[in-house]
C-alpha cells in the first residue's frame, strides 16, 4: 500500500476520527457508532487473521441484511480478504456452483439460512468453518460470529495493509451461458463506486439511508457504502416491510433509500392508509415505471426521484433527477465517459444508437476465472456493457434495448437470462422447442413468460412446467406466463427467430 492508496479500512478510521459518537448502522435494537465500528471491524480482523485467512482468501456470505454483515465487510477490507456474498433466493445447486467456483475457506449465513447453508458447504470442499450471525444463543452446527471477535489486546500484528487495487468483492450476476460469472471489484472501484453516488445523489453527514435492497446486491451495497463514505447513517431492514420502512423513515429521520419494482408501489400503497411524517425524505433512487414515479412525486413533493443506470460490473454509469428529463438515464456521472459503438466496435453518429461502453474507476476487474469473457467484454479498451443506448445533443443518455446475446429479464430487479431457463425447460422431456422473453408486468415491471412447442404425443399444463423450473432454478426464474404454439417462426439460417416472438407474443 502507497500514500497514494485509499481503501475501505481508510474509509472507516476517517469516519471514527471525524464521527466517533455518531450512528454509523442500526440494526433493530443494535446502534453501533462510527467509533465503535471501526473497534469491531479491528476485532474481527484479528480473529480472521487467527483463523488463517488473509489476503486474497474468499469468505463467502449467506446472509440478509444485518450489522455483522457490514462488521464482516469491514474486517476483511482491513486484511485485504475477498467478500463473496451470495443471493439467498437461488437454490441449492445454483448455491453450490458459485461456491465451487470461488472457493472460500469459511462460510458467514445468517441463522435462516442454516440448512441451506449446510446442504450446500457439504458439496463445497473449500469450506473449513460456518459462523453463524446474531444467533440468539441457537447456532445449531455453526460456529457464533461473536467467537470471531478478539478482545483488546490480543490483535495479531498485521502484515502490510492491503493496496486499492486489492480484489476485495466477488458479485455474481445472472448466467449468460448457463452459469453466473463472479464479477471481481476491488477496494478501488467501491471507494469510486460510493464517491459517483454521493456526487450524484448530493449526500452528506446528515443523510439516513434506510436500507432496503440486499447488501448481496451491488445497488444495496453500495448505496450503503455512498451514505457511510459521508459520515451518513444506514438503517439496515432484514426483510421488506412497506409499514415498517414508513415508520423508521420517520422514527430515524430517513432521507434516501433505493427502489426497484414493487418496492416503491408498495411503500406508496401503505403511505395512503397511514399518517407517518415523511418531511426527512428527500429522495429516491433506482428504477421503476414512469407511472410509480410520477405517483411518488405527487404524494411527496418535497423529495426527488433519481434515475439511475449502472450493472454490477459498472456501478453508476449514468442518472439524474427524474424531472430534468423524464424517460432518461441521465449523464454519465462524474468519472465516468460513456461511447457508443456498432457491432464492429465504430463509434457512432451522434443521436444514432450504439452499445454503451464506459471508462470509469468503477469498472469491475473482470470476471473470476474468465479470461476470455474478461477479453471480450474489455475489448479495444472499453467496457461493454451489453445494453444499446443513444446519446443526446445535451449529452443525456437513453436506453434503447439489450443486444441480442445479453438478452435480460428484470422480475422485480432481479436478473434472468433466457437461456438459462430454457435450458431447464429443454430437460423436460415433455419439451421439444421454447422460447423464453420478458414481457410487462404490472407488479414486478418485468415478467418470464415462455412459449413451447411439446414433443410429439406429449402433453402438460402450465402450471406443470412452472413448477418443474422452480424446482431446479430460483424460483424468482420461473415463468409467469406459460404458452404451448404448435411451431416457433425461424430465422433464415433455421434459429429461432426471438425478436418475431416478442413481436408475437410479448
Amino acid at each position: 500500500m502507497s500514500q497514494h492508496d485509499f481503501t475501505m479500512y481508510d474509509l472507516i478510521t476517517r469516519n471514527a476520527l471525524l464521527y466517533p459518537e455518531k450512528d454509523a448502522f442500526v440494526f433493530g435494537g443494535n446502534r453501533t457508532t462510527f467509533k465503535a465500528y471501526q473497534k469491531q471491524c479491528d476485532q474481527y480482523a484479528a480473529g480472521l487473521i487467527a483463523e488463517g485467512i488473509g489476503r486474497g482468501h474468499r469468505i463467502a456470505i449467506i446472509s440478509g441484511n444485518c450489522d455483522e454483515f457490514m462488521i464482516l465487510c469491514g474486517a476483511a477490507a482491513k486484511i485485504g480478504a475477498i467478500v463473496v456474498p451470495l443471493n439467498w433466493r437461488l437454490n441449492e445447486e445454483e448455491i453450490e456452483y458459485m461456491l465451487n467456483d470461488c472457493k472460500p475457506t469459511h462460510l458467514f449465513i445468517s441463522k435462516e439460512f442454516q440448512d441451506l447453508s449446510k446442504k450446500a458447504s457439504l458439496k463445497t470442499e473449500s469450506i473449513r468453518k460456518r459462523y453463524v450471525f446474531n444467533p440468539d444463543g441457537g447456532g445449531g452446527d455453526c460456529i457464533p460470529f461473536k467467537e470471531l471477535c478478539l478482545q483488546e489486546g490480543s490483535e495479531q500484528e498485521l502484515t502490510i495493509p492491503p493496496p486499492g487495487d486489492a480484489p476485495y468483492m466477488i458479485i455474481y450476476t445472472a448466467a449468460v451461458g448457463g452459469n453466473p460469472r463472479g464479477c471481481l471489484l476491488s477496494q478501488s472501484n467501491m471507494v469510486a463506486i460510493s464517491l459517483q453516488l454521493v456526487h450524484l445523489l448530493k449526500l452528506d453527514n446528515r443523510d439516513c439511508h434506510i436500507c432496503i435492497l440486499p447488501l448481496f446486491h451491488i445497488g444495496g451495497f453500495s448505496m450503503t457504502l455512498a451514505t457511510m463514505h459521508q459520515g451518513g447513517k444506514n438503517v439496515l431492514l432484514d426483510h421488506f416491510d412497506p409499514l415498517l420502512v414508513l415508520n423508521l423513515i420517520e422514527k430515524e429521520g430517513g432521507t434516501f433509500f433505493g427502489t426497484f419494482p414493487p418496492i416503491l408501489a408498495s411503500i406508496l400503497d401503505a403511505q395512503g392508509k397511514g399518517s407517518c411524517d415523511l418531511s426527512s425524505l428527500r429522495g429516491v433512487g433506482g428504477m421503476d415505471s414512469p407511472e410509480t414515479i410520477e405517483r411518488f412525486l405527487k404524494k411527496n413533493d418535497h423529495a426527488a426521484f433519481y434515475s439511475l443506470y449502472g450493472q454490477t460490473e459498472a456501478m453508476p454509469v449514468s442518472g439524474c433527477n427524474f424531472m430534468e428529463k423524464p424517460g432518461s438515464i441521465g449523464p454519465p456521472v462524474i468519472q465516468t465517459r460513456v461511447a457508443l459503438f456498432d457491432d464492429f466496435d465504430n463509434e457512432v453518429a451522434p443521436g444514432e444508437p450504439g452499445e454503451i461502453c464506459v471508462h470509469s474507476p468503477a469498472v469491475f476487474q473482470g470476471y473470476w476465472n474468465l479470461e476470455e469473457e474478461t477479453a471480450h467484454t474489455f475489448r479495444n479498451g472499453w467496457h461493454h456493457t451489453g445494453d444499446i443506448g443513444r446519446i443526446d445533443e445535451d449529452g443525456f443518455l437513453w436506453y434503447v434495448s439489450r443486444k441480442p446475446e445479453k438478452e435480460l429479464i428484470k422480475p422485480g430487479g432481479e436478473n434472468v437470462y433466457p437461456v438459462e431457463v430454457e435450458k431447464v425447460i429443454l430437460s423436460h422431456g415433455s419439451i421439444k422447442e421454447v422460447c423464453v422473453i420478458g414481457v410487462p408486468d404490472s407488479q414486478w415491471g418485468e415478467a418470464v413468460k415462455a412459449i413451447c412447442v411439446l414433443q410429439g404425443g406429449c402433453g402438460m399444463g402450465a402450471e406443470e412446467l412452472i413448477d418443474f423450473v422452480a424446482s431446479k432454478i430460483a424460483r424468482y426464474k420461473k415463468p409467469k406466463h406459460v404458452l404451448f404454439v404448435e411451431s416457433l417462426p425461424k430465422t433464415g439460417d433455421g434459429k429461432t427467430d426471438r425478436e418475431r416472438i416478442k413481436k408475437d407474443y410479448a
